[in-house]
């Protein structure tokens, strides 16, 4: 096995100060300082770019909101040094999600359970405060990022180039001034309502899934033991979730009926009642919040408008039957910070942001259809028609002999990756591999970023020496990867590269620093065909690259 080198990358914390910077207060200003808008700050700030989060809520929201993950974001967390395997804030629960009707029977089952792609396991249930804590101490330690709370965004101005962001700042003696603050780029990661969206003109695309229910998030004062830990009630009388919450946390939500009162509903009195089925009552359990959502269906057709973009909340709702709408938040976060990263250092063109909110949406209409179509399941408080639906999901559920259905199927809308190719815009896998004396997770021991992988030949003779330069201007690397006892820069311990490759009759990838396959190829001819049209579709024209690759 060869020695498998990798580029420097930054020192966290090392400040970047590209040609006429110096005007800006910031690279990016962030509005909003959720876990979108916070992951994003991160990455930037890890990269060394100066990043400013504005929050106008003077202090962070302390009750739970969002309570599930999947391995995607698993492996996203890792790259900031959170172990959702070993994090207090996240817990494990390997069961299948189950969905019964009110006589018991099973109507559907979703792998919940696994391991996925990603090297991570299928699900993780966590405490959002806890975890956005976690965010928020990881980013206080950078010099690169800065958080404002009490500061409220009121007007947004672009500029051929930059965009000047106005906003409400409290002082610490209570009073209220007016302050400014440039930056390149403007983010809002502001919510349902963005204030950023509405004055960049994006509108929300609806699409009419409207329910309340109640969501309860209970603290147990003794053990509660529930099997399975995640499942729901398809009942016409009362359809209901019942999940974990997080560590020392279980979550029940209840389907507002028709002509309740979704006001009565989230009284303290009425969420007792409703628990009783349960055998849980305030000497049980702690009643952390009880609280009317109403779950919605909506994205916006366009997340960008100049130098301002939006994500998360902002960008799209769906409902949370899949669980699936902080992950897609914190997919957008991540899909922003390398293309923002490579047009800050200058190695790629603004032009590069045109391809985030395509591909972002393709991707999140998947979730929210899904969703939608969980709802349509669930959401149903007619006798006769839950009957229906019983016998029609029941004979489904046998005709499949009880397999479940695997939820990892979403790719990426049309964007930065090979049109045309089977497989590009799907999410990669990930191993573990050996490397330079190391074992472990493929991103842990060889790195994150463009990769691509390769068997058959020297990492050498992948590319052109013109693109293992533009790679290497990347920040990229040519990996060989082989089973064990072959030549190979890097072991694949457990086969799985072994078994995606022949799955996919490959011998290349090339993948994103999003964990996103950007193309695929059979040959070396072929890979360096589709990374020729990569390089073109990141438009690395800039004069720094030109002279990279002019004076060889």
């Amino acid at each position: 096995m060869t020695p498998l080198s990798t580029p420097p990358a930054p020192h966290a914390g090392d400040i970047r100060r590209t040609p006429g910077s110096e005007h800006y207060d910031a690279d990016v200003a962030i509005v909003g300082g959720g876990p979108v808008g916070t992951l994003l700050a991160l990455l930037l700030g890890q990269q060394g770019h100066r990043v400013t989060i504005v929050e106008k809520w003077p202090e962070f929201y302390a009750q739970p909101r969002a309570v599930t993950f999947d391995h995607e974001i698993a492996r996203i967390l890792s790259s900031l040094g959170i172990d959702s395997e070993n994090d207090p804030a996240i817990g494990v629960h390997d069961d299948i999600y189950f969905w019964k009707n009110a006589a018991g029977q099973t109507l559907l089952e979703v792998d919940w359970a696994s391991k996925a792609a990603s090297g991570w396991r299928t699900r993780y249930w966590f405490s959002q405060p806890d975890l956005e804590k976690r965010l928020r101490d990881i980013a206080a330690a950078l010099p690169t990022v800065q958080l404002r709370r009490g500061w409220e965004a009121t007007g947004l101005e672009q500029k051929e180039d930059g965009i000047l962001l106005s906003g409400s700042a409290k002082t610490a003696d209570g009073n209220v001034v007016a302050e400014q603050i440039r930056a390149r780029y403007v983010v809002g990661a502001d919510g349902a309502n963005s204030f950023v969206r509405k004055s960049l003109g994006l509108d929300f695309e609806d699409h009419g899934f409207f329910f309340d229910w109640l969501i309860l998030d209970l603290i147990p004062k003794k053990p509660m033991h529930f099997s399975p830990s995640a499942w729901q009630l398809c009942d016409p009388a009362r359809p209901t979730t019942i999940v974990p919450g997080g560590p020392g946390r279980r979550r029940w939500e209840f389907m507002v009926l028709p002509g309740e009162s979704p006001e009565e509903l989230s009284s303290p009195e009425s969420a007792w009642r409703l628990l009783e089925p349960w055998n849980v009552t305030p000497d049980d359990a702690e009643l952390e919040r009880s609280a009317v959502y109403q779950f919605q269906a909506r994205w916006a057709e366009n997340w960008r408008n100049g130098r301002g973009l939006i994500a998360g909340d902002a960008a799209h709702l769906m409902p949370p039957f899949a669980g699936e709408g902080m992950c897609a938040g914190l997919r957008d976060s991540v899909a922003l910070a390398w293309r923002l990263d490579l047009i800050l250092n200058g190695k790629a063109g603004d032009a590069l942001l045109d391809s985030y909110g395509e591909e972002r949406k393709g991707h999140v209409r998947h979730y929210i259809d899904f969703s939608m179509d969980l709802g349509k399941i669930i959401c149903i408080a007619d006798p006769a028609e839950a009957a229906e639906r019983d016998r029609r999901m029941i004979a489904e559920h046998a005709a499949s002999d009880g397999v479940p259905v695997d939820t990892d199927i979403a790719s990426l809308g049309p964007g930065l990756w090979r049109a045309g190719d089977a497989h590009a815009g799907e999410l990669s896998v990930q191993g573990v591999v050996e490397a330079n004396g190391r074992t472990g997770r493929f991103d842990d021991v060889v790195g994150r970023g463009w990769t691509v992988l390769g068997r058959g030949i020297s990492t050498a003779e992948m590319l052109t020496e013109p693109q293992h330069e533009q790679l290497n201007y990347l920040g990229g690397r040519c990996v060989r990867i082989g089973a064990p006892g072959t030549e190979c820069d890097v072991v694949d311990v457990e086969g799985i590269y072994t078994k995606w490759f022949d799955d996919l009759d490959i011998n290349f990838v090339v993948v994103r620093p999003d964990f996103y396959v950007a193309a695929t190829a059979a040959s070396p001819a072929a890979l360096r065909d589709s990374v020729d049209a990569l390089f073109g579709g990141l438009t690395l024209g800039t004069s720094a690259l030109t002279q990279l690759t002019t004076t060889k």
